[in-house]
Formats: structure tokens, sequence, C-alpha cells
């Protein structure tokens, strides 16, 4: 049996849950901008107060590694090594775009193609393709999307767009083949579920060196409000 506490910050919908060996016991979820440093802890003493567990009884943290929100992986990445290191546990890290898809994947007919898309500003996404048996076939990467993105395999494959980035590429991405799946949103419960199974394969990371993947550095925008 394994009690993991599971942490989504990836996105701005921030979301908790805890599982019992793959069944969930509990989740909350809050939809609100930039919450995630003020309401992360909140929301883990509500899970595991909804579940009568405490942290002592945690045996996993696992949390999204990215890409997405730089400032929200931080802060879950963060929040759950300190965790890890203060009950001696161990940390299970899953890529937010491949949970992106395993949630997809339950509404996706075979040979469609999946490609989860994180919005990273004007017409730029994080994404990925993956089969619908969620095997990889073209690495994750930051581009631009126009009309001639994933045209070639469009031209004879249908392929499933989804996620926050997807919408913004609705009006540019127009060829018959291409769909497009609303409601697709990083959620915990399904990391926990996922969780599960990498906790059973000793599938850990390494907490002393495990840094979110970001793909792109982070940018600080320049004010253009005068000093003085």
């Amino acid at each position: 049996m394994a009690l993991i506490l599971s942490l989504e910050t990836s996105v701005d919908t921030c979301s908790v849950a805890l599982h019992d060996n793959g069944k969930l016991l509990t989740s909350e979820t809050i939809e609100e901008p930039q919450a995630h440093a003020s309401k992360l802890g909140l929301l883990i003493e509500k899970v595991l107060h909804g579940s009568q567990k405490s942290a002592k009884e945690l045996e996993a943290v696992a949390i999204t590694s990215g890409p997405g929100s730089y400032t929200g992986l931080r802060i879950g990445v963060s929040t759950a090594k300190g965790l890890c290191y203060s009950l001696d546990i161990p940390l299970i890290a899953v890529n937010t775009l491949q949970l992106m898809a395993y949630q997809a994947s339950h509404n996706i007919s075979e040979g469609t193609l999946m490609c989860p898309m994180i919005d990273a500003r004007r017409m730029e996404v994080y994404s990925l393709l993956m089969d619908s048996s969620l095997s990889i076939l073209a690495p994750i990467k930051a581009e631009i999307i126009d009309e001639q993105s994933y045209a070639q395999v469009l031209s004879n494959q249908r392929i499933a767009f989804f996620g926050n980035g997807a919408a913004k590429c609705k009006s540019v991405i127009t060829q018959s083949n291409a769909t497009f799946i609303d409601g697709i949103i990083p959620s915990a419960v399904s990391l926990g579920e996922m969780a599960a199974l990498k906790f059973e394969k000793a599938d850990f990371e390494d907490l002393i060196h495990f840094e979110p993947f970001y793909l792109k550095e982070f940018q600080v925008k320049k004010s253009t409000k005068p000093l003085f």
C-alpha cells in the first residue's frame, strides 16, 4: 500500500490529491491565478484533514515537473521537496504534457494522435506529440504556431489538440484532420494515478538534484514605468 500526496501547480489551476495505492481518497482544487504560494499549503492541509490522515503517514509525494508556469513549478517543487526531506520519503515526478495526454487518452479513438499544449504567451506553446497508446512521437518543444504547424502530419493523420495552449490555435490550425478538446487541465487526481504506477516500479527522483523542467529560461519583464 502506498499513500501518495500529489501536487499539481504547473498552470493557473492548483490542485492537490491524496491516493492510497492508486485509489483516490480526497482532492482539492482552486482556480485562481497566481494563488499557488498562498493556497497550496492550505489545500494540502484540507486534503489530509478530509482523509483523516497525517503527513507522517505519507509514503511519497508526487509533482508535475513541467513545462508550465515558472512560478507555479518552483513553488510546487520546493513544497514537495520540503515534505520529502522532512518525512524522509521519495519524490515522484510526472511531465505535465504527458499527464495531460494520459487524461485525454480515455476519450481518444485508436489511431488519433494527441498533442497537449500549454500556453507560453502570444502564439507560442509548449507541446508534445503522442499516439493513443501514450508513446512519444515527437519530443517536447516550445513552438510558435502558424498555418503550417503540423500540416504535414495532418494531411493524412487525425490529431487531437488540447490544453490551455490549444484554444488560441483553433483559428490557425484549420485542417480537417485537426480536432480540439476542451477542458483538459492538468489534475492532481490523474497525477496520483500515474504516481502510483511509478511507486510500484520505485521510479523516484534524485531529491537533491531534481529541478523543474522549465523548457525555457524565465524572463523578467522590464518595467516601462519611470523609477522617479
